[in-house]
């Protein structure tokens, strides 16, 4: 079998060594039906006008070794890099970070409408928003999508909730409103304040119930081609109740329960049919005691490595191999 050329597209910018692309970019580059991977940054210059949507723009990648890794100082995707035929690639994988707007997903679709890409563009932008959640009712918790303050003040008198923005990721812009009190992290302000703020900036809200178990930590399993490969648990810091480790939570290992295995059946089928092969699933503990669905991530998945070091299995390998299944099952 021929072996396949693969692109990724990222943006380094903020990566630490910890960052999911150097070891998943590495192990990609092993694999037997692998010839090259090249990795294309938005962080440089000479890439502006591709990553701007600007028509028969070039790309300028780096063909990396096995020796590739995360450098601050002397990063080599910032420096060892050359211009590319796009239409030469088998597999174009995205990692870059959210939110991508719909514009640019579709002008991927376009530009590399030879190649299969992981995950498909036109289903991130759907899968990525917030609202998505509203598709999986039975295994959420209550929530309602918030277009207007009238929308937010209806949904809190029924219990406290928690307002996630649209636009943001990793914890930001969440805020906690119960009764007449608003928390956004270590602050607290009146729900008349946030009101008054709200009509001068107004934007959409996914508004959820707060649940009284959030301590218990919020898990997030990673799904590859349908296989739950591991999980991890985000507990919150000593004095917050956000579990993102961006906002001082802590990652620990965990396993998946018997409800998560369920919540995977139930939105497995309807990602794969939409072309999203690898994802993340958040899970909180409900009122009842029994965890339930709080996010579906389907852009720039991250945290494998570190599951598979915690639980000393080869995941990311497995992650690979699952990822050409889905490739070959494609091109039948």
């Amino acid at each position: 079998m021929r072996k396949k050329k693969v692109l990724i597209l990222t943006d380094h910018k903020n990566h630490s060594a910890e960052n999911s692309l150097y070891d998943l970019s590495v192990k990609m580059l092993a694999h037997e039906l692998t010839e090259c991977v090249d990795i294309a940054t938005r962080t440089i210059a000479v890439n502006a006008d591709f990553f701007a949507c600007r028509e028969h723009a070039s790309l300028f990648a780096t063909n990396i070794d096995s020796s590739f890794a995360f450098d601050k100082e002397r990063h080599t995707l910032s420096k060892d890099y050359q211009r590319v035929d796009i239409s030469i690639y088998d597999l174009v994988w995205l990692r870059l970070p959210p939110p991508l707007n719909e514009n640019t997903l579709a002008y991927f679709s376009a530009v590399f409408s030879s190649a299969i890409v992981i995950n498909d563009p036109r289903s991130i932008f759907e899968s990525g928003s917030k609202e998505f959640l509203i598709n999986f009712p039975t295994v959420c918790p209550p929530m309602k999508v918030c277009y207007s303050l009238e929308d937010i003040v209806e949904f809190k008198r029924l219990f406290p909730i928690v307002l996630k923005p649209f636009s943001e990721y990793g914890g930001k812009g969440i805020y906690k409103v119960e009764g007449e009190q608003v928390v956004s992290g270590q602050e607290q302000i009146a729900f008349e304040d946030f009101a008054k703020s709200y009509k001068q900036n107004p934007k959409p809200y996914l508004a959820v119930k707060f649940l009284k178990n959030v301590k218990q930590g919020d898990k997030r399993i990673i799904v590859v081609n349908g296989v739950i490969l591991g999980a991890s648990l985000r507990l919150p810091a000593e004095d917050s109740w956000l579990c993102n480790v961006a906002m001082g939570g802590s990652s620990n290992i965990a396993q998946v329960d018997k409800e998560e295995e369920e919540i995977i059946r139930l939105v497995d089928p309807v990602l794969s049919r939409m072309g999203i092969v690898m994802y993340g699933v958040d899970t909180l503990v409900g009122d009842d005691g029994k965890r339930v669905l709080s996010e579906i991530n389907t852009t720039s998945i991250g945290g494998l490595p570190q599951i598979a070091r915690m639980n000393n299995q080869p995941l990311v390998e497995k992650a690979i191999d699952l990822i050409w299944d889905y490739y070959n099952d494609k091109m039948e």
